[in-house]
């Protein structure tokens, strides 16, 4: 099983890092989404963010600052 698990890392490591740039923009969600508006738990998901602290890495795009900037309050540019 490990042979097989060692070239699947190897390929996902590079899907990782081969953005179009290599620009790339880590968020972690600080505060709870408990109370806030649908679209906003909604933009949450969509970063990829689940629970308090939970960090997500994404390709540093205009949409993705936009997710960004309308869940401010609730996320941190690490």
């Amino acid at each position: 099983m490990t042979t097989k698990a060692q070239p699947n890392d190897a390929a996902a490591s590079d899907a990782q890092t081969s953005t179009k740039d290599g620009k790339t923009v880590t968020v972690t969600l600080f505060k709870s989404i408990n109370g806030t508006r649908e679209s906003h738990r909604a933009t949450v998901r969509g970063l990829g963010l689940r629970r308090m602290n939970s960090v997500s890495t994404l390709e540093d795009t205009p949409a993705v600052r936009g997710m960004i900037n309308k869940v401010s309050y609730l996320v941190k540019v690490v």
